[in-house]
Formats: C-alpha cells, sequence, structure tokens
C-alpha cells in the first residue's frame, strides 16, 4: 500500500512486549457457515502453506518474478489462460464463461524493503539491495501475501462454480503497487486492448485498524492522489562566522516549510481533506559552513484532480514566493519537481458501492460489514477506473487484527502496528477466508446468470 497508508492507523508506535509478537494464526471465530465458507474452510490448510510460503519468499517491487510464476502455475491448473510477463511481470488470467459482463479481479504481489520482527516462525529471512542501492531485508508488511492467497482462492471458487455465472473472468498479478507503478505499466502493456476490456473491477485490501474479519467500504473517494515532491533550494554558499556574505538556502528552505502549512490551513476548503508533509530537509556538511544548497522532499495527498493541480502550484508559488522575499535573483530560484511516482485516488462509483456493501451485508452476520471513511492513503487500483470511467469499480478493506489485540488498543493498553510495519502480522486465516467469500459473492452476482 502507497506509503504506509499512514492514516488507517495513526498509533503505529508499539507500547508492549504483547504487541510486538503477534499470534501467529488464530482460529476462525465464525460459527455459521454459508456453502462457499464451508468451501474455504475445507481449503484453508493448502490456503495457509501458500500464505506462509508467499510470506516467506517476498519479492520487492518489479522483482516479483518467482512469486508470479508460482501462482501462474496454479491458475493454468484451474484451466485459466494465463499470460505472463505484462507490464513486467504481471499475469493476466482469462476464464470465458458464455456471453456476459467482463470482471476483472486484482491481487498485488510486491514486498517491501523492511526486516521482519514479527517474530513468526515462518518471517521472511530474505535479504536484497534496493535499486537505490541499499542493503536491506523484504517482508510483506503491507498483507499483499494475504491478498495473492484469498486471490488463489477466489479464482478456484469461481472456477468451480462456472453453472453459476456468465461472462469472463480477468484475473491479473499486479506487479508495484508499492512504487505505484504496476498498475500503470500493465494498461500501457495493452490489458484493456489485448485482454477482454472489463465492465467490472474489484479487489481488496487488509486493514491494520480493523477487527480480524471485519469488512469496511467507502462510497466515492476511498483513498488519495499521492505526489512526491523535491524543492532544491539554491543560495550562496560561505562562512558560517560570515552570513552577510552568503545567502544561507537552510534559512530559506525553512521559510518555505512554515509557509507551506498555510496550503491546507488558510488556502483549503476544509471539507476538502488535503496533506502537505515536509518528509526530508537535506542540507550541509558541517558545522561551520553555510551550503550553498538545501532540498525538500513532500508527500502530497489529496482526492480530486483539481485540488491536486492547486496543491502543487500553491507549492511553486510559495517557494518562489519567499525566495523573492529573501532577495534571491531570477536564476537562483528554487527549482519545484514532481516526481513521477504519482498514484491517483481511489475511487469507488458511490451507487455501485452501496450496492457492493448492501451484497456483503446482506450475506455475512450482522455487524461483520461497515462503512468506513476514506483515508490519506495511495493505492493505483484507481488507475484500472481511471483508464476507463465506465467500469463499476470497487475496493474495500478486510480487517486483520486479532479480537484480543483490538480490545487492548481500544482499552488504551497497547497500540497496533500499522500497515507497513515490521511487526504488523495479520490474522491470516481470517483475512483470508472473510475476503476470499466476499470476492466470490460479489463476482456471483455480478456475473450472475439472469
Amino acid at each position: 500500500m502507497r506509503h504506509a497508508l499512514a492514516a488507517l492507523c495513526a498509533a503505529a508506535s508499539l507500547t508492549s512486549a504483547a504487541a510486538q509478537t503477534p499470534p501467529a494464526e488464530q482460529p476462525s471465530d465464525v460459527t455459521s457457515r454459508s456453502a462457499i465458507g464451508t468451501a474455504i474452510d475445507r481449503d484453508m490448510d493448502g490456503l495457509m502453506a501458500l500464505y506462509r510460503d508467499l510470506h516467506a519468499n517476498p519479492e520487492l517491487s518489479l522483482r516479483e518474478v518467482n512469486t508470479a510464476a508460482k501462482l501462474a502455475r496454479r491458475l493454468k491448473a484451474m484451466k485459466f489462460d494465463v499470460t505472463e510477463k505484462v507490464g513486467g511481470t504481471g499475469v493476466v488470467a482469462v476464464m470465458k464463461n458464455g456471453n456476459g459482463p467482463v470482471l476483472l479481479i486484482r491481487a498485488d504481489m510486491d514486498g517491501l524493503p523492511v526486516v521482519e520482527q514479527t517474530g513468526l516462525p515462518f518471517a521472511s529471512k530474505i535479504r536484497t539491495t534496493t535499486p537505490e542501492g541499499v542493503e536491506t531485508g523484504v517482508m510483506h508488511a503491507c498483507g499483499h501475501d494475504t491478498h495473492m492467497t484469498a486471490f488463489i482462492e477466489t479464482a478456484r471458487l469461481l472456477a468451480d462454480r462456472k453453472d453459476e455465472w456468465k461472462g469472463t473472468l480477468v484475473m491479473i498479478l499486479q506487479p508495484a503497487e508499492e512504487v505505484g507503478k504496476g498498475a500503470r505499466d500493465m494498461l500501457e502493456d495493452g490489458l484493456y486492448t489485448r485482454f477482454p476490456r472489463p465492465t467490472h473491477a474489484i479487489a481488496f485490501h487488509d486493514a491494520a485498524n480493523l477487527s480480524a474479519g471485519t469488512i469496511g467500504y467507502t462510497p466515492g473517494y476511498a483513498l488519495a492522489n499521492v505526489d512526491s515532491v523535491d524543492i532544491v533550494v539554491k543560495g550562496v554558499g560561505g562562512h558560517g562566522a560570515y552570513p552577510q556574505t552568503a545567502r544561507d538556502p537552510i534559512v530559506l528552505g525553512s521559510r518555505i516549510v512554515t509557509s507551506l502549512q498555510t496550503l491546507v490551513s488558510r488556502e483549503q476548503d476544509p471539507q476538502d481533506p488535503a496533506v502537505v508533509t515536509v518528509g526530508s530537509f537535506q542540507a550541509g556538511t558541517k558545522h561551520n559552513i553555510i551550503p550553498d544548497e538545501a532540498k525538500l522532499l513532500l508527500t502530497v495527498r489529496s482526492y480530486s484532480d483539481e485540488t491536486r493541480a492547486k496543491l502543487i502550484k500553491g507549492i511553486e508559488r510559495i517557494a518562489r514566493g519567499e525566495a523573492i522575499a529573501a532577495g534571491m535573483p531570477d536564476d537562483r530560484m528554487p527549482a519545484v519537481s514532481v516526481k513521477d511516482e504519482f498514484t491517483p485516488s481511489t475511487y469507488n462509483p458511490p451507487e455501485f458501492a452501496q450496492q457492493m456493501g448492501g451484497l456483503l451485508k446482506a450475506h455475512f452476520p450482522a455487524g461483520r460489514v461497515i462503512q468506513t471513511p476514506p483515508v490519506m492513503g495511495g493505492e493505483d487500483f484507481g488507475r484500472f477506473y481511471r483508464a476507463d470511467k465506465n467500469i463499476q469499480s470497487f475496493i474495500f478493506w478486510v480487517g486483520g487484527v486479532p479480537a484480543d489485540k483490538m480490545a487492548q488498543a481500544d482499552a488504551g493498553k497497547i497500540s497496533l502496528p500499522s500497515l507497513h510495519s515490521p511487526f504488523w502480522a495479520p490474522q491470516a486465516d481470517m483475512v483470508i477466508a472473510t475476503a476470499s467469500e466476499a470476492m466470490t459473492v460479489l463476482a456471483l452476482d455480478i456475473l450472475k446468470k439472469d
């Protein structure tokens, strides 16, 4: 999940040893089961074996070679028409079953450069070097291992129930969600031209702020636009003892940081959420040297494209305005650049979201399905809808916090680990069982025989 989905769990620090060593696999607490649920129960031993394998062997974004291959083999065994290496390491599996809607179901595959500290017996011990040259551990700290496992079970359930639906399944395993590139790369590689064009698209994400097995959904904007913005602040270097001979980029950069806060607090409609965070301020090498440059790294969050454009223009205006106020000449204005890491907001068409939410509420026991507020995290699933807004698109949450941990957190006894935390270990069996059942229920309704 792009940039940790911090809004899902603001209290990310751990304050107790119990929270640092979550239980491995706890039994499901569902007492009444549908036919689909019963089938999932029968498959659970094999599903958990797959989950543990995926968890122990994560691969970074754009490197999901082994992950894609092992899951492609399973899809082929289910008689899907499978194409590999779509958009890099992506997999597209198609099953045609007569005339009808075309449903896209997505799971993401990539892990994160995180050293796992869950204490699970199957914890990842994988080490690698990032494209930036940093040696690190690799972990499924965002729960993509649960996503893939539920995806495989959903494919199996639907393949076994071809007499209950009509249309086309397009099931995709997407790379590089964590860096905001996978959906774009698959689309650019012909996802909507080489393969049946979807009329509907669904996906889920595990949640670190919902009890295990709870389903959350959000009509309208569900996740935010995510932009990474760099500001290079130019100055004139000199001796720290003689600041009058220099133009200090650290002071100018500090003014920019302070003024940027007014973009949200004084220029943005409070009912239209936005975030401008300066996550890094880099400048200087020594106590007594005024550098000639400083660099600010920002994350910028919004929902609508109009608000996104307004924020980016505001950043450019403030950077230039503060430089002018500091007396910088035109050829020393700050350089503002928006990085090629943009993740667009994810939008659930409201009427369709309410329809899907209603189906889930009717299927699961009372209280298992709730409407949740939008978050400022990012998810590139939104690109599939943006590429064709005639598609009915829906992403939902499945809680992964064990009930005892949620009770302790609610009582203020512990803080829960967030997504992307080295301590995040969802109650995997509940996430997988709930998500598999939910996606199968939605798929059978979308593809129902009239």
